[in-house]
């Protein structure tokens, strides 16, 4: 290849060292320390809440714990859940996000998916959570947002379906 020229400072003409500038170092060496400290953070997991699977209706969790119910939904068929009264009590749960799974990574329509639902353990105690299991039976009933006005064809509805967890908090 070619001869390697010795480095130059552009504003004054004068030769720089030959080794990075004490400045540069530490802002090497703080860039180095953040990187390390995200990444052992977020491959940790210690940010990933607790999953809990449908049948679970018993969790027990830390002040601080994030944990998860998953269940089965599908929109398409006027199946959803909601949580509902009475609320977990904040000082004891709060929750935190709702997201939705497709089953297929939402390459067909009305495939379903799962519905998870994120909760924060936020002091200790015990409450429930109550969740509604909405479908297409149950759609008409005012507990799941229907009732308002005569149905044109009236069909029998169902209750829907309580699902209750205890939760405590250590």
């Amino acid at each position: 290849m070619g001869a390697t020229l010795p480095a130059v400072k552009i504003e004054t003409g004068e030769p720089m060292a030959a080794g990075p500038s004490r400045g540069t170092r530490a802002v090497a060496a703080a860039l180095c320390t953040v990187t390390l400290v995200a990444g052992c953070a977020s491959g940790s997991g210690a940010d990933e809440p607790t999953s809990h699977p449908t049948q679970d209706k018993s969790i027990t969790a830390e002040v601080g714990e994030r944990f998860t119910l998953s269940v089965p939904e599908n929109a398409s068929t006027r199946e959803h859940w909601l949580v509902v009264a009475p609320q977990p009590d904040a000082s004891v749960v709060r929750a935190a996000d709702r997201d939705y799974e497709s089953a297929d990574d939402g390459r067909s329509v009305g495939g379903g998916g799962t519905l998870v639902l994120t909760f924060e353990a936020t002091g200790r105690g015990s409450t429930r959570i109550v969740l509604l299991h909405c479908t297409f039976p149950t759609a008409g009933t005012a507990a799941c947002g229907g009732g308002a006005g005569p149905s044109p064809t009236p069909t029998p509805t169902t209750e829907p379906e309580r699902v209750t967890y205890r939760v405590d908090v250590r």
